[in-house]
């Protein structure tokens, strides 16, 4: 279950900054979308990035963000991908998050895919 505090966090536009674990060990970490699905949370990113190889590869994840209303108050969160979203269900996953930071549904352009990320640990401030 994703803490009251954390969904806040995470229900606002703050970036996060996800990190992921490359094939020689090392860390790899991109800022990254991020929203609330049900228990999990959601992030999206194209089905061949390097984020979503190393999650093939390995599902853990940590991220943390800070949300702009309080800097002082920052959210860490370690995890793992439990599903991954793809075709039409992703899309409306999408374009949700799109909606939140730019007001609209996300290009067409490119394909996307959401992986559902449920919380080991979770922290706010």
């Amino acid at each position: 279950m994703i803490k009251p505090e954390v969904r806040a966090a995470l229900d606002g536009t703050a970036l996060a900054h996800l990190a992921t674990v490359l094939p020689d060990g090392s860390p790899h970490s991109v800022p990254i979308w991020i929203a609330t699905h049900g228990d999990h949370i959601a992030i999206m990113t194209g089905p061949h990035s390097q984020k979503a190889r190393n999650l093939r590869r390995d599902p853990r994840v940590a991220f943390s963000l800070t949300p702009a209303d309080n800097p002082f108050h920052p959210v860490v969160v370690r995890g793992r991908v439990v599903e991954w979203l793809e075709g039409d269900a992703a899309w409306e996953v999408v374009d949700r998050i799109a909606t939140k930071y730019i007001g609209g549904p996300y290009s067409r352009e490119e394909e996307r895919v959401v992986l559902l990320i449920e919380p080991d640990r979770q922290s706010a401030g």
